[in-house]
């Protein structure tokens, strides 16, 4: 049996939520789930907005394993799709870390190796921000609007 494709996957919304190490493995594994759960959904790979969900995922969980890391303490990762938004959560334990808000990145020197993984969830995303999370730390939120409801793609 296939995969449905977006436009036969039912109107309600679909979740997914998932607890990773904060290493480079988990912000890695994170991507991959995430990628998995929306072929599953009906998102396949390969796709426009496959591509897009996975590259913030791997930002996002790269962010919270690299800054947001407490030892002993994993991230949090949760989609979201209905008919018409992606939402992807990243959440870690590091409240006090928290990155400027959406609009007040500043582009990384060009010999750095780092700080340039909001920058790109910035251009992706449609929106992006930053959110404290009881009772300890930060959510990091890309919402990226679907251009038809999914009932209605061709």
């Amino acid at each position: 049996m296939t995969a449905p494709t977006m436009h036969e996957l039912p109107v309600t919304e679909r979740e997914f939520s998932q607890r990773f190490s904060a290493t480079r493995r988990g912000a890695r594994l994170a991507r991959h789930a995430a990628s998995n759960e929306l072929h599953l959904w009906g998102v396949p790979h390969g796709t426009e907005l496959a591509e897009t969900a996975a590259l913030l995922v791997a930002e996002l969980a790269t962010n919270a394993a690299t800054h947001g890391r407490v030892a002993g303490r994993d991230f949090e990762l949760r989609i979201r799709l209905t008919a018409t938004l992606l939402r992807i959560d990243v959440s870690d334990a590091r409240g006090e870390r928290r990155p400027p808000d959406p609009g007040h990145l500043r582009p990384a020197s060009p010999l750095s190796d780092s700080g340039r993984g909001l920058l790109l969830v910035e251009a992706l995303a449609t929106r992006w921000s930053v959110l404290p999370r009881d009772p300890v730390g930060k959510t990091l939120r890309a919402e990226l609007d679907l251009p038809l409801p999914l009932e209605a793609a061709p």
